[in-house]
């Protein structure tokens, strides 16, 4: 493998009114070791200016996504904030650094050997490789702007506790984490449990007939053999997994609808009298693609751990449903005539039972549940003495990043200017990103004036 520290750069291509070129990094897997045979990772920086730009020398700015294990967007054309960012700034992205798929990381011989891996994909090791990139790539080594965008935000924050000096702005968008000690899991899923059964109201409110269309679907799951229907990559489809569609359906702009609009098909019509009712290929197609684990597994491995400072998350989400499960039992909401509630942005331990791509590494995840000795995440002592300028977007009906939890974060994080709306959900970058760009940017240069 190349030594760490070699960078490999193309040339730059176009895509409507934006110029593009790539950068790849090899660096070390573990920080802490100086042995030069130790393992190295690709990571992969995709630099966006606009057109006629190129040569200028504006400041840079690097954009965090959410997650974890979720890549950026290609960007395909200007637009949005994308554009917005590139009026002043030449913006660096991530999407292709050394992927974890279920195959690849099938190369391992052994569960802990695995989790030995995966233990340096935390948002700690992230700020040390953006650190890494930036002494490389930025001229002198200048401070940038970072923005982060979900789990982006908390990488974001972990950057300011350890890393300050990198660091010439930070934008937040959806994205301030909790940075209590221990398991902080715990409290996000009991504060958010609260929030995702407003969703659902909200959800059933809008759309009344897809209270008896998903309890008509839960119970033929629940009476078929095993429990549940055959999914096409070989997994099943159970009651419970039919719950976690509201993972992406009650927290996007668009979820409700799309939902809603997957929940119209989930029938197979009756061509031959007297055929057997089935739900259709088109739903269960449908409902994995749009849990993303296949594509994506490192999302349902890791997300508890972003929690975990010290202590082990022994599967949070899992035990605080437990404390509401009254509410979220499929079949006694049935029984009881109440609409059947979907969950939000959680990961269970069954899910690795029941969905194919992840049961490869079921015994990772629960290694990784029990895993105790995670280190620091944020030092608050810093942060209370922070200088470097930080302007927030905080989404008020946020299900994944709750506003509760939020506003007892931004006490600890000196001079941190926030946007509170309602305007938009999670998805206000995506939704309205020149809008939310802006407003940020406005925080930060005194446009904007203090209340």
């Amino acid at each position: 493998m190349a030594a760490a520290g070699e960078r490999v750069t193309s040339g730059w291509f176009s895509v409507p009114d934006l110029r593009l070129r790539n950068h790849r990094f090899t660096v070390p897997l573990d920080y802490s070791l100086s042995d030069p045979a130790s393992q190295k990772i690709s990571v992969f920086v995709r630099e966006v200016v606009g057109v006629g730009k190129e040569e200028l020398d504006l400041p840079f700015l690097l954009y965090l996504q959410g997650g974890p294990g979720f890549e950026c967007m290609r960007p395909a054309e200007a637009g949005g904030w994308i554009s917005k960012a590139c009026e002043e700034y030449r913006v660096r992205g991530t999407g292709l650094s050394t992927p974890l798929t279920t195959s690849s990381m099938s190369q391992f011989k052994s569960a802990e050997k695995l989790v030995d891996y995966l233990k340096h994909f935390r948002a700690d090791n992230i700020v040390r490789d953006a650190e890494f990139v930036r002494r490389r790539l930025v001229p002198d080594s200048r401070p940038w702007t970072v923005m982060g965008q979900s789990y982006g935000g908390f990488c974001a924050v972990t950057y300011l506790s350890f890393a300050p000096q990198g660091l010439r702005q930070v934008l937040l968008t959806g994205g301030v984490p909790p940075i209590g000690s221990g398991c902080t899991a715990d409290a996000v899923y009991r504060a958010c449990f609260d929030q995702i059964v407003k969703q659902n109201e909200k959800y059933y409110q809008r759309f009344p007939e897809d209270i008896h269309i998903v309890q008509e679907i839960v119970k033929y799951l629940a009476e078929s053999e095993g429990g549940g229907v055959p999914l096409p990559s070989g997994g099943i489809l159970t009651p419970r997994g039919l719950q976690l569609l509201g993972l992406a359906g009650l927290g996007s702009s668009t979820g409700f609808e799309r939902l809603h609009y997957m929940l119209e098909r989930v029938w197979d019509p009756i061509l031959v009298p007297g055929a057997s009712k089935r739900i259709s290929y088109v739903f269960l197609n449908a409902y994995e693609k749009w849990l993303d684990f296949d594509s994506n597994p490192l999302y349902a491995l890791m997300h508890e751990s972003i929690y975990c400072q010290g202590a082990s998350s022994s599967w949070s989400a899992h035990r605080i449903r437990s404390e509401n499960e009254t509410q979220f039992d499929a079949m006694k909401a049935i029984k009881e005539g109440r609409p059947v509630l979907f969950t939000g942005e959680m990961i269970f331990p069954w899910i690795f039972d029941e969905m194919h791509a992840l049961k490869p590494l079921k015994e990772a995840a629960h290694l990784l549940a029990e895993k105790k000795d995670w280190p620091p995440l944020y030092d608050v002592a810093t942060l209370k003495n922070n200088k470097v300028p930080v302007a927030a977007a905080v989404y008020y009906e946020d299900m994944y990043v709750n506003f509760k939890l939020v506003m007892e974060t931004t006490p600890l994080i000196a001079g941190i200017r926030l946007w509170i709306t309602n305007e938009y959900m999670h998805s206000g970058l995506r939704d309205g990103g020149s809008h939310v760009m802006d407003h940020l940017l406005g925080l930060l240069k005194g446009k904007k004036p203090l209340f």
